[in-house]
C-alpha cells in the first residue's frame, strides 16, 4: 500500500508518493540509505528549527540528500517528471526545506505506520 500526498512547492502542487519501494529506488539511483539520511535531516532540521530559512547552517551535502528524497518521492508519484533531480529542480523558483522536509516526513511515517498495522494484522490471522 502506498500513501500520496500534494505539497505546494512555488506555487505548484506537487503530488509525492510513499511506498515500499522508495528505500529500492532511492538506493539505486543514489546509493544511500533513505532511512539514514531522513534521520540525519531531521535532527539537522531539528537544531535549525529555531532559525530563520535565511540563516540555516545545513550543509549543502544535507541540502541536495533532501533534494534527492524530494525527487525520489515525486517521481515515484508523477513518472512524468523529468529523470534527473536538477531538470526537476529546474521548475520551481524557490524550494525550501523547512516548508516541505516536515511534510515529506510524515508522508513517510504514514506509510510506515500503515506498512506495520497491516503486518500485525496479517500476523494475528495466521495465528489464529
Amino acid at each position: 500500500m502506498s500513501m500520496m500526498k500534494k505539497i505546494d512547492i512555488d506555487g505548484k502542487a506537487v503530488a509525492f508518493k510513499a511506498s515500499a519501494a522508495i528505500p529500492r529506488i532511492y538506493r539505486i539511483k543514489f546509493q544511500r540509505d533513505i532511512y539514514k539520511d531522513l534521520s540525519a535531516l531531521e535532527k539537522a532540521i531539528g537544531k535549525d528549527s529555531g532559525n530563520s530559512e535565511d540563516v540555516s547552517s545545513l550543509d549543502l551535502f544535507s541540502l541536495e540528500m533532501f533534494e534527492n528524497i524530494a525527487y525520489v518521492m515525486a517521481k515515484h508519484a508523477d513518472p512524468s517528471i523529468p529523470d534527473n533531480p536538477e531538470d526537476w529542480l529546474d521548475e520551481f523558483n524557490t524550494f525550501s526545506i523547512y516548508q516541505v522536509l516536515p511534510k515529506l516526513i510524515e508522508l513517510w511515517g504514514m506509510n510506515i505506520r500503515t506498512d506495520v498495522e497491516a503486518k500485525k494484522n496479517f500476523m494475528q490471522q495466521t495465528v489464529k
